[in-house]
């Protein structure tokens, strides 16, 4: 009998229950799944016993699908999370990569592929400065977005797959690694048709291409001129969404783009083709879900994949919402989104006027200083995964990596 491929999946959220599942389906694969928050091991390993993961899958052609499939291990220990694995996946928010990196530097082998999904904006960076020589002798795959549009039905037992993108880019840093399965074949293998896998040119396109950038530009454009009185109802994030709020998404997305473009200016031979603007992205990735691809503004009211996902809300009284800006819309994708290309900007001097907005009003309401003016040096910057954060300044720094 063929020796199966163990897979480490790191994470507890949506996104890692779906990994697991579809994973633990194959009869190629071994779970082993490491979550790391309070006793949340110990809980999903308790519903194991009442029976299989399901995921329920909603297909294009609006049937549902059920599939069923049980990790062999679910555990906080880092150690027996990781033993034997071939491939250890990140599918946990990138506020909490630091902790699962520290967890699994021990027990981390040569030949290993370490892979987010997604890794978010400075999951390079990160992974190279604490698993150090480590990560040199392994495969880092970076991949631009979750592939499923997912949501929790109920924790260790039931999780609803709302949508699947058509394709994914990722990237891919080899260094001295020589692994025992091809990672990108392994997850097409698991993911079945869609999303298609597609290797992207470098690291730094991944960076960019990453979309939790909207996240905090469409907060500040619903909440920018807040009078702080509460709301009666929590209101539509995306469908919900303003023409005004529209336009900041557009315009930050377009200086992601323009970074793009001076890099590949400056340096010819680093292609960055697949950086590619907000709105094409998401009319390509949705088009099934999509009802009016007009432009961002429609192609976003009109999603329902988004169907009924609200601003994240703090119920201060029976009926009275006010804003929750300390959700990770804002707590991680400024200091690990934003920021990050905001640096890579920086580096090859695009100027950000309207990301620059962003990061400034979102740090107001997050008690943190990242941006002084137009640039990042304030008391906090340190604390993002921004280039600068881990030494790296000019653009050859960054090209080094790859």
């Amino acid at each position: 009998m063929e020796e199966k491929i163990k897979i480490c999946i790191c994470g507890g959220g949506n996104g890692a229950h779906v990994m697991a599942g579809l994973a633990a389906a194959h009869a190629r694969t071994e779970v082993q799944v490491l979550t790391l928050y309070q006793d949340e091991a110990v809980v999903w390993t308790e519903k194991m016993k009442q029976g299989d993961l399901i995921i329920a899958r909603n297909n294009p052609d609006r049937t549902v699908e059920e599939i069923k499939a049980k990790p062999a291990v679910i555990t906080k220990d880092a150690g027996q999370a990781t033993q034997n694995a071939d491939v250890i996946i990140f599918c946990v928010p990138a506020f909490a990569h630091k902790q699962y990196f520290e967890a699994i530097a021990p027990y981390v082998k040569e030949n290993m592929s370490i892979i987010g999904l997604p890794g978010q904006p400075g999951f390079e960076f990160q992974c190279l400065d604490i698993l150090k020589d480590k990560a040199r002798s392994c495969t880092i795959l970076d991949y631009e977005s979750l592939p499923w549009a997912c949501r929790l039905a109920e924790f260790g037992r039931k999780v609803d797959l709302l949508a699947t993108k058509d394709s994914l880019i990722g990237s891919l840093i080899s260094g001295k690694s020589q692994p025992k399965h091809d990672p990108v074949e392994l997850l097409q293998l698991i993911f079945g048709e869609h999303p298609i896998l597609i290797k992207g040119n470098n690291y730094l396109e991944t960076v960019l291409m990453v979309k939790g950038f909207a996240h905090p530009a469409l907060m500040y454009g619903h909440w920018m001129n807040w009078d702080g009185k509460p709301v009666e109802e929590k209101p539509l994030f995306y469908q919900g969404l303003t023409e005004f709020a529209a336009s900041v998404l557009w315009d930050v997305s377009q200086e992601i783009v323009n970074t793009a473009k001076a890099i590949s200016k400056a340096r010819p031979e680093v292609t960055m083709e697949n950086v590619e603007h907000f709105e094409s992205w998401i009319i390509r990735n949705y088009r099934h879900t999509i009802q009016d691809p007009t432009n961002l503004y429609t192609a976003m009211k009109t999603n329902t994949a988004y169907g009924g996902l609200v601003h994240p809300m703090q119920e201060i009284s029976p009926g009275k919402y006010i804003p929750d800006f300390h959700h990770r819309y804002l707590e991680e994708d400024v200091p690990y989104g934003l920021a990050v290309t905001k640096g890579v900007a920086q580096i090859v001097g695009v100027a950000t006027p309207c990301t620059d907005k962003v990061i400034t009003w979102a740090q107001g309401h997050l008690g943190k200083e990242f941006l002084v003016g137009s640039e990042l040096k304030g008391k906090e910057f340190k604390d993002t995964r921004a280039p600068q954060a881990f030494g790296l300044n000019t653009l050859d720094d960054l090209l080094s990596l790859m």
